[in-house]
């Protein structure tokens, strides 16, 4: 799963979780939002190093 989906799938466990009183789900729902967050984190930084890459590869 990608980053952006687990922060929306966290979002709705959120609200569901608030909606119907039951904390468990909310704070299932709020850990995958910082999975997503954290995944995002790394995939940016993964882009970042394959540009970089890519540049150094095409000056040589």
């Amino acid at each position: 799963m990608s980053g952006k989906s687990d922060i929306v799938k966290g979002r709705i466990k959120e609200a569901a979780g608030a909606l119907t009183g039951n904390d468990a789900l909310r704070d299932e729902g709020k850990t995958d939002q910082a999975v997503g967050k954290a995944k995002q984190v790394v995939e940016n930084v993964a882009d970042d190093i394959k540009k970089k890459n890519d540049k150094t590869i095409k000056k040589a």
